[in-house]
């Protein structure tokens, strides 16, 4: 068997996504992996983190952002590149109103421009929220995209990352650039942080306090969470197996859920005596913050076309995350081998 040495570039490597990337990338024996950090949004220990990689050698990381590292002169030539640089959340997101287009395009063209020139791969990891909510929740790569009359922050995150992925598109028409789109859905795991927004983590550390559970208006909100390790397998195929030019639904529609449904579930898997409460999100989070209408992926291109399968059902992902949170300043930083392991085998086993 001929084995290929692969230099891999990640930004946004110690993210949430990245990090789980990277250790699946370094899984491969004959990978360097180069990431691209500035951790301003970082969840990770980044000393706990490192020390519990199994071989670090093959690890290289500059802590700056993308634009800074692609100034530099004499960089490192890329066979691949995954672009996960971007802040994320529906709150996190608020601080930089204005300033998202401009972030996100930027970023993007940059790296573009070096793939054109030194052939590099390249997958650039977009969002959902670039269907606008979809007109009945359920949303596929032959939608339409929706722009609300609403403008919001929210609203220029999500036509932010849709003008880079209309960019990315034509210079793939233009050019010989090899490069793929992947739309993640609802993503959720391990290290994710409630402080961005998001919900399952915050969900989790209220049960575990036996506090109760902020649902945002009537709970009726339908989403389709993903477990992280499904969606990097989902990454890695569209950049080595996808089409040029094409975007890929990353999401499991088989977890299909209101947000009720969610906290009722991780109030039953955590043993918790919490209850439900109803509020308004703008009276916690003030009046630029929007709540994201009905979505869920149809995965159907991504099946066929990558051979993308998600293993991990709602409670088995639900249940990993409430194991790492018990342990905040243990395993809930160190790398996740094992328990993406013990996930596998019990994907299998059913």
């Amino acid at each position: 068997m001929t084995h290929t040495n692969r230099s891999i570039l990640v930004t946004g490597g110690f993210g949430f996504i990245g990090s789980h990337l990277v250790e699946q990338l370094l899984s491969d024996p004959f990978a360097t992996v180069h990431v691209v950090d500035d951790l301003s949004s970082s969840p990770i220990r980044l000393e706990a983190y490192l020390a519990g990689l199994p071989d670090r050698s093959r690890l290289k990381y500059q802590i700056c952002t993308v634009k800074e590292y692609f100034r530099k002169q004499d960089l490192p030539r890329f066979d691949e590149i995954f672009h996960l640089a971007n802040v994320v959340g529906p709150v996190a997101i608020l601080e930089y109103g204005g300033e998202m287009v401009r972030r996100t395009v930027e970023d993007t063209y940059a790296i573009v421009d070096y793939a054109v020139a030194t052939g590099a791969s390249l997958c650039d990891v977009s969002t959902s929220e670039v269907y606008g909510g979809c007109r009945s929740g359920g949303c596929s790569e032959t939608d339409s995209m929706i722009v609300s009359p609403n403008t919001s922050i929210r609203l220029e995150y999500s036509v932010a990352k849709l003008a880079a992925e209309v960019m990315l598109m034509n210079v793939v028409k233009r050019t010989n650039l090899r490069a793929m789109i992947v739309r993640p859905f609802n993503v959720v795991g391990p290290r994710q942080m409630g402080s961005g927004g998001f919900v399952l983590p915050r969900f989790i550390r209220q049960a575990l306090a036996e506090q109760d559970l902020t649902v945002y208006g009537d709970g009726q909100m339908i989403r389709a969470f993903t477990y992280v390790a499904d969606v990097v397998d989902g990454i890695i195929r569209a950049l080595r197996k996808g089409r040029p030019g094409e975007a890929y639904n990353i999401g499991n529609p088989a977890n299909k859920t209101t947000i009720l449904q969610l906290a009722e579930t991780v109030i039953r898997l955590c043993g918790s005596s919490s209850r439900i409460t109803f509020v308004d999100p703008k009276k916690l989070w003030g009046p630029l913050f929007e709540e994201a209408g009905d979505k869920y992926p149809d995965a159907t291109k991504a099946s066929v076309e990558l051979g993308w399968h998600p293993r991990f059902g709602f409670e088995d992902t639900i249940r990993t995350t409430i194991d790492t949170l018990r342990t905040p300043h243990g395993k809930a930083y160190a790398p996740h081998f094992a328990i993406r392991q013990s996930l596998l085998e019990l994907s299998q086993s059913r």
